[in-house]
């Protein structure tokens, strides 16, 4: 009987996952429960899952919160956020692709992408559009009311 390939299944199963950037190196533990959000404007919603981060914790904390997002450079909408976040445990940067969530330490802004963007020091990914991030790049500018979303 062999044993092995069942032994190298149970090995690799219990390892976190690593996500590998151009630039950093984040360990995202993919057992742990997602925590799921909503975006609401317009009637519309938007559904986003957040990491399992210090820096998203601080996030959802703040939940719920009314947003003005604004458009920024062609490629995300931003919202200045009501405090600073946490960056303990953070990479020291990202690169951005199209639906991620992220902080934007130097500001202390949330940026949502809806075009990738190239590395920016201090740019923290807490999350992923999940559905509608078309939604969100038909607004111009517009109060989103983000908040956890219903199990």
């Amino acid at each position: 009987m062999k044993t092995w390939p069942l032994f190298l299944f149970l090995t690799l199963s219990a390892i976190p996952f690593v996500h590998l950037s151009s630039h950093a190196v984040e360990v995202v533990d993919i057992k742990a429960k997602p925590m799921k959000i909503e975006l609401k404007a317009g009637g519309k919603t938007v559904s986003a899952t957040m990491r399992d981060s210090r820096t998203a914790q601080e996030f959802l904390a703040l939940l719920p919160l009314t947003l003005d997002l604004s458009d920024y450079a062609g490629a995300e909408k931003i919202s200045d956020l009501p405090k600073k976040l946490t960056q303990e445990g953070a990479p020291s940067g990202s690169d951005a692709s199209a639906g991620d969530i992220a902080y934007y330490a130097p500001w202390g802004n949330l940026a949502i992408f809806y075009k990738n963007a190239p590395y920016a020091e201090g740019l923290i990914i807490i999350g992923r559009i999940d559905t509608g991030l078309h939604m969100l790049t038909e607004l111009k500018q517009a109060k989103v009311v983000v908040g956890r979303a219903e199990p």
